[in-house]
């Protein structure tokens, strides 16, 4: 009793403190209007600055004084006035942030309030300290805010409180503590509307937010919901239909209310009316019932959000519909798929023809550009709810995957019909995608081992109405995103992109997933005709957009999406009607097409086409190296499947890149030009390892002659790319060149001198005393390397040229060297069979004659790195001769190796100084 009493307290003080506010507004009014009177006459007097401050302030009045219509949250607005920032926020009514818009409302028209008032917030302002400001703010919001929701709150606790009082201390019975607690809602209520009725505004700037009659409002609503609820579950007074309804009366008409007295309010019956299905317990539940109460409580909700553009509420409300129907669906003992399909397709005609319906009371546009986020959640439920009757064994068995057909096919013409809800299509596209690759078993595409699905069973069931559900799915996707896309090709190209892509990547899903599930995976017709029949629709319905876009045939994103679906369909059809090999070779092939059409049309994907058939082909080589596969390829050396396999797309992109270059050019041709010099690359090595391992490529280790080979082929192409770039200059072959030296530089130093070298590895070196393997492994890649190095010292970097010089030095060394150890010990040249003393002077004498050669030829061309080389080299001598020959030499070749260093160190040295004199006279 005691809060009752309370609350009934803090009724009739709100009453008075509003009043009194009231009386104190326009006691302040008159006195305003009075020194107004008095200062008019002597404005002249004023300072220039003072007097336009007059001004403004007179204006901004004039302005409040215009004839004002009511907001529908209870404030008032000057008709065709723009509110301005200093007015809008404190003027503009609760609810409205910092705008005020001329909104038709059912409420009487008030009295305007005199055109003083525009000045109570104004004329003190420059005045207050910013210590004052803060003051006042802290009492604005303690005595306006604070003070009016905690007074909410209490009223509502209130009358809750009130009805249990009542049952502990047994005072009155429940019929009457119940009615009771209703007519305190219902006084609450009335009182707001009264309070709203009599002209009430918030008179404080920064109060907006305690806007009295909608906080009244919501604590009656509170007391109602909580009353009919008792009536029900705690005392049996009412059955469930009967509280269902008033619960469902009551949340509604909440939610309604909310149109006078704002969102917060329209929040508090939205979450009363989704909450009131769960209230209610029934022995009999009745989906119907459920579906049909969700519908309208989501078309009213839908309804109001639209006049007030309450995007946050109406998704809301979606969401609480979407959150029932899974509900449903996954505790239901029987499912009813009739109300399932009934409270979805609801859903999407409140979204289409009531959120986005036509033009009401906002100025929103319907065909202005972007999409409306709150059709995220609708989308996201009901390909949520179809998703789970496609997938779901429990519905799917039964052939309920029709229904999810059904609610897929709806969320694409949802889309079609209010362009906004642009993320219909794509919840539809993905729930499409999810339910087809989920029918693919995991053994075709090898995944049994990744224990996907029950058992290494498909997700979803594949059976003949899935078969046809996915035809019809894909059609209807074809057909309507092409629509689409042509119809927004020059307005919207990015919503004509998103409807092109749709239109292409689920067919496309369906295609490959009934292919893999249905067809044979290694060689099929009768899939490889829907494929090219696809290709052929995609291609025609590329150029079909194109010729709708502003310019006409500019080649946009939907026009990409079109034709690049069209070129990932013909290579589908290329892998399901020919074996690998022939797959490979028309692969290959097939990037010709793409760069051959842009002599007709200069569409910038044609390249990339052509580029993501170079990609296909290099992913099948990376897949099977042999092209045939290992058992049927030919032990024939060169004549085999790997020439064409390899060298085929190896001209075909060659060509791609020389027509490119004549029509788009652009990074496409580039890209081109890579992947020939590649392939062709990929050709020699192949076939050389084919040859070295008798027919077999797939199996033994790299030996030091064909490791000998790869890189005489990456010097070689490096070369080739060079003398290519300087007739067609291209960044690829610029930069893919320099890449061939270094990576050729790289297999050099590692393989070469470390991991295959004869010295570490023991390799037999060969019977034949010159053309041997020292000859092939060191000697041709030191002649290739300095012979590159010469040609590129003027088109390449000087450290590049330098890098290959030094490499050639490198190699030639390293073939004398090893040819004198191959001359004392024969075939097997290992490290650990000895040095002899003959042996060890002969490499003294030969580094120092190396070393003279290399400073010779950096003389004769001005190369300091083969000047620097023979430094080094002589150097390396020296320090032989002195820490190693000292002590191993014996007798005439210690003399000899010391007289012979000397000689060469005093010739070097007469050569420099000859040198250097000839170039002081030159200078």
């Amino acid at each position: 009793m005691f809060f009752s009493l309370i609350a009934i307290a803090a009724v009739i003080a709100l009453f008075v403190i509003v009043s009194r506010q009231q009386n104190r507004i326009a006691l302040i009014e008159r006195e305003l209007g009075m020194l107004r009177g008095l200062v008019q006459p002597g404005a002249s007097l004023l300072a220039p600055n003072a007097a336009a401050a007059q001004d403004g302030l007179a204006e901004k009045a004039k302005a409040a004084a215009a004839p004002a219509a009511p907001l529908a949250d209870g404030a008032t607005v000057a008709e065709e006035v723009v509110a301005t920032p200093e007015t809008a926020e404190g003027e503009a009514g609760p609810w409205t942030k910092g705008k005020a818009a001329p909104v038709q409302s059912a409420a009487p028209a008030q009295p305007a309030e005199p055109a003083q008032s525009a000045t109570v917030t104004e004329a003190p302002a420059a005045g207050v300290s910013p210590k004052a400001a803060r003051q006042t703010d802290v009492e604005t919001a303690l005595g306006t805010r604070w003070a009016v929701w905690v007074g909410g709150i209490a009223l509502a606790l209130g009358g809750l409180f009130l009805i249990r009082y009542t049952i502990e201390a047994g005072i009155f019975g429940p019929g009457v503590r119940l009615a009771m607690a209703g007519i305190l809602g219902l006084v609450l209520i009335a009182g707001a509307e009264f309070i709203r009725r009599t002209g009430f505004r918030v008179p404080v700037q920064g109060a907006a937010g305690a806007y009295i009659p909608a906080i009244l409002t919501g604590a009656g609503a509170f007391i109602l919901f909580g009353t009919v609820y008792a009536a029900h579950a705690i005392y049996g007074f009412i059955g469930p239909a009967t509280a269902f309804a008033l619960l469902g009366v009551i949340g509604v008409a909440t939610i309604g209310a909310s149109l006078l007295h704002g969102l917060a309010l329209a929040g508090i019956g939205l979450v009363g009316a989704m909450v009131t299905p769960a209230l209610v317990a029934s022995e009999a539940p009745n989906p119907w019932a459920l579906f049909v109460y969700l519908a309208i409580v989501l078309a009213a909700t839908a309804a109001i959000a639209r006049i007030r553009d309450w995007k946050a509420l109406v998704a809301a409300a979606f969401a609480g519909a979407g959150v029932w129907t899974i509900l449903y669906m996954v505790d239901a003992p029987e499912v009813n798929l009739a109300a399932v399909l009934f409270i979805s397709l609801a859903t999407l005609a409140v979204l289409a023809f009531v959120w986005l319906g036509p033009f009401l009371v906002t100025g929103r546009d319907d065909t202005a550009r972007g999409f409306d986020w709150p059709s995220i959640v609708p989308g996201f439920f009901i390909a949520l709810s179809a998703l789970g009757l496609s997938v779901d064994p429990a519905f799917a068995s039964a052939g309920d995957a029709l229904h999810g057909a059904i609610l897929l096919a709806a969320l694409v013409a949802a889309a079609l019909y209010r362009p906004r809800a642009l993320p219909l299509v794509f919840a539809a596209g993905i729930a499409t995608v999810m339910i087809y690759l989920g029918i693919i078993p995991p053994a075709t595409i090898g995944a049994d081992a990744l224990d996907v699905g029950l058992d290494a069973q498909p997700l979803a069931s594949s059976d003949t109405l899935t078969f046809r559900i996915g035809v019809a799915l894909g059609m209807i996707f074809l057909a309507a995103g092409f629509w689409a896309a042509r119809r927004f090709a020059a307005a919207a190209p990015l919503r004509a992109a998103c409807w092109a892509g749709w239109g292409v990547i689920a067919p496309l899903v369906v295609l490959l997933a009934l292919w893999l599930t249905f067809g044979d995976i290694d060689r099929d017709l009768g899939y490889a005709l829907p494929a090219l029949l696809l290709a052929l629709a995609f291609a025609a319905g590329g150029e079909w957009i194109a010729r709708a876009e502003e310019p006409p045939l500019s080649g946009g994103p939907a026009v990409s999406f079109a034709l690049g679906g069209a070129g990932v369909a013909g290579l589908l059809m290329l892998h399901m009607a020919f074996g690998s090999g022939w797959t490979t070779l028309l692969l290959g092939a097939a990037a010709v097409v793409p760069a051959l059409a842009t002599r007709w049309r200069t569409y910038p994907v044609l390249g990339w086409i052509a580029v993501g058939a170079a990609v296909a082909v290099l992913g099948r080589v990376a897949f099977d190296p042999t092209i045939v596969g290992a058992a049927s390829l030919a032990r024939t050396p060169v004549l085999n499947w790997l020439l064409p396999g390899y060298g085929v797309p190896a001209l075909a992109f060659g060509f791609a890149a020389w027509q490119l270059a004549r029509t788009t050019n652009g990074r496409p041709r580039l890209a081109m030009e890579a992947a020939s010099a590649l392939f062709a690359l990929l050709t020699i090595a192949m076939l050389v390892r084919h040859a070295m391992h008798g027919g077999v490529i797939d199996t033994g280790t790299v030996t030091l002659a064909e490791q000998a080979i790869y890189t005489l082929i990456a010097l070689g192409a490096g070369a080739i790319l060079v003398a290519i770039d300087m007739r067609s200059p291209s960044s690829v072959l610029r930069y893919g060149s320099m890449v061939a030296g270094v990576v050729s530089a790289g297999l050099i130093a590692v393989q070469h001198f470390v991991v295959l070298n004869p010295l570490l590895t023991d390799e037999s070196t060969g019977t034949i005393p010159v053309f041997n393997l020292l000859f092939l492994a060191y000697l041709l890649p030191a002649i290739a390397a300095g012979a590159l190095a010469l040609y590129v010292r003027d088109k390449r970097p000087r450290w590049y040229a330098a890098m290959l010089a030094l490499i050639a030095a490198l190699l030639a060394f390293a073939y004398a060297t090893l040819s004198v150890r191959r001359l004392f010990k024969g075939e097997f040249i290992a490290l650990w069979s000895g040095l002899g003393q003959l042996e060890t002077y002969t490499y003294s004498a030969l580094w120092l004659v190396i070393g003279v050669a290399l400073l010779t030829a950096g003389v004769r061309l001005k190369s300091q790195v083969l000047r620097i080389a023979s430094a080094a080299l002589i150097a390396v001598a020296v320090l032989k001769v002195f820490l190693f020959d000292m002590s191993e030499l014996e007798g005439v070749l210690r003399a000899l190796s010391f007289i012979g260093l000397g000689a060469v160190l005093i010739g070097i040295g007469l050569f420099y100084q000859r040198l250097l004199t000839r170039a002081a006279r030159e200078a």
